[in-house]
């Protein structure tokens, strides 16, 4: 059946909620699985930020996305740990969350994907956007979605 499930996460309660739903999928069918998150890409400082010298490197931001991206995966690790999954986590730099984790199935040759939704509608789904209708509409691969 499924042999590599990626489950991406952003540490929100309703991202956990998939985290343990899909460690409990890959157990039942014997998958591995690939944690995963996006965080912000390195944006350009702007004059104001030079001037008030405020300016990361990019270096340092890509220090800060390392250690932003363990804290987020750490938990899923540490369940996946004690239901003693075969896993490992990811992470990558992207502004389009829902185009990381497409890219991510891919390079990882995962065959299922299971994450989370907020279930926004109306004018909420409007501002904030859904990552996952947006992952649906733009992958082939097999997506599980748990509210």
């Amino acid at each position: 059946m499924y042999k590599h499930i990626l489950i991406p996460t952003d540490g929100s309660p309703v991202a956990e909620k998939a985290v343990v739903a899909g460690i409990q999928f890959a157990r039942d069918v014997g998958a591995k699985v690939t944690f995963f998150t996006a965080v912000p890409e390195y944006d350009l400082p702007g004059e104001g930020e030079a001037l008030a010298g405020r300016v990361v490197s990019i270096a340092e931001h890509a220090r800060r996305s390392e250690k932003i991206a363990n804290g987020i995966l750490a938990p899923a690790a540490d369940k996946a740990r004690a239901a003693k999954l075969e896993f490992r986590t990811h992470y990558a730099q992207g502004n389009r969350p829902w185009e990381a984790i497409v890219d991510a199935a891919k390079v990882h040759g995962c065959d299922a994907i299971i994450m989370g939704s907020h279930g926004r509608t109306g004018l909420s789904r409007l501002v904030h956007g859904s990552q996952t209708i947006d992952v649906l509409t733009h992958t082939d691969i097999p997506t599980l979605v748990v509210r």
